[in-house]
């Protein structure tokens, strides 16, 4: 199989991807792959280092505010739409994947243009404006959200989960004993995601320095706030780190994971059933982390702490509502284990390959 796949911006968007294509690798090893990412967001850091060959495109996103500027946007899309025109002719795709992000949008609308077959995967449970924008014209679209069909044409959007809860479940469970954690207490899973959140990590340092001593704590603080926190003193049963490479692996071992709402970190708490209490940050378009976390907690799968309402009190009260009752983990669980898809990367790649024999 010959694939182009794009997507960028966020991790949201390029983890997915990177998990489409390894599944893609597992089943034809003998496929070839292109990236198309932008020029100075994530993606062009993250996509090389996992061997795969990368080209980007200059493009931005709309500008709301001052819309004089969006003449150069304009002017950006079509020389980049030129360009990926110019390579899908000289790499001859079976097919051209979208995962998200404002980049998404020249890419698949060369591919329109040139008759190469499309596929989308949208992970939030509100449409991204880059999906909408691609959805008439796109051969199939994957969502992650089941409630999210009905923002996408019928008859040729399925319900796919997301594939990072795939990867998931295929890692090595990490022992405790590997961070310096005990089996005897509970753990708490504490994350705002690799770069932090600053205003949501103040009032977890100032929770933490009075810490429940019947429970430990593994605080995630993100790169960017980790050498100010780490000198604050913390009682024994805290442990603080960065970040964590594979945060999965420890995820299947925790009893409660305090954190954002983002689409591929809930397609993890799905596939494992990690019980959660979900803090959605306030400042993504459309408020899609809030939106996201209501797909869980109307389903009674996590619980909802908005950070408006986040103080060590009602942290704390929360955090007890769960581990105190057994009942309400298992029910967390349970609700867990029929919301998420355990196979989603192999559901896609079924999918892409139907599309691409022309039997969808």
């Amino acid at each position: 199989m010959r694939v182009i796949i794009s997507a960028g911006g966020t991790g949201g968007h390029i983890y997915p991807a990177l998990a489409i294509l390894r599944k893609i690798q597992e089943k034809e090893p003998n496929s070839e792959f292109l990236y198309i990412g932008t020029h100075n967001r994530m993606e062009k850091d993250i996509v090389p280092k996992e061997g795969i060959p990368f080209r980007s495109i200059e493009v931005y996103g709309f500008n709301r505010k001052q819309l004089w500027k969006n003449g150069q946007v304009l002017w950006c899309l079509w020389k980049a739409k030129k360009k990926c025109k110019k390579w899908m002719k000289e790499f001859k795709p079976d097919i051209v994947i979208g995962v998200g992000g404002y980049v998404t949008v020249p890419v698949l609308k060369a591919a329109q243009e040139l008759g190469i077959k499309t596929f989308l995967h949208e992970q939030n449970s509100v449409a991204g404006k880059a999906n909408l924008m691609l959805a008439k014209k796109t051969d199939l679209i994957g969502v992650s959200f089941a409630s999210s069909k009905s923002s996408f044409p019928k008859g040729k959007t399925v319900f796919t989960g997301n594939p990072c809860s795939e990867d998931a479940l295929l890692k090595k469970p990490m022992k405790r004993e590997e961070l310096g954690l005990s089996n005897d207490k509970k753990l708490i899973l504490m994350v705002m995601g690799s770069l932090g959140a600053t205003t949501v990590n103040q009032v977890l340092v100032e929770f933490l320095k009075d810490a429940n001593h019947r429970y430990q704590y593994l605080f995630v603080t993100g790169k960017t706030d980790y050498e100010d926190i780490s000198k604050e003193s913390f009682p024994e049963n805290v442990k603080v780190v960065p970040y964590l490479d594979n945060m999965t692996r420890i995820m299947s071992q925790v009893d409660l994971m305090i954190t954002r709402a983002g689409a591929s970190t809930l397609s993890e708490i799905m596939a494992l059933k990690v019980p959660s209490i979900l803090i959605p940050s306030p400042y993504v378009p459309n408020n899609h982390q809030y939106k996201n976390a209501m797909d869980l907690v109307s389903s009674h799968a996590a619980l909802l702490l908005e950070e408006k309402e986040l103080t060590k009190e009602t942290l704390a009260d929360k955090i007890e509502e769960v581990l105190l009752s057994s009942k309400k983990q298992e029910e967390m669980k349970e609700n867990l284990s029929h919301m998420g898809v355990s196979n989603s990367a192999t559901l896609i790649y079924e999918e892409i390959q139907k599309l691409i024999e022309g039997k969808r």
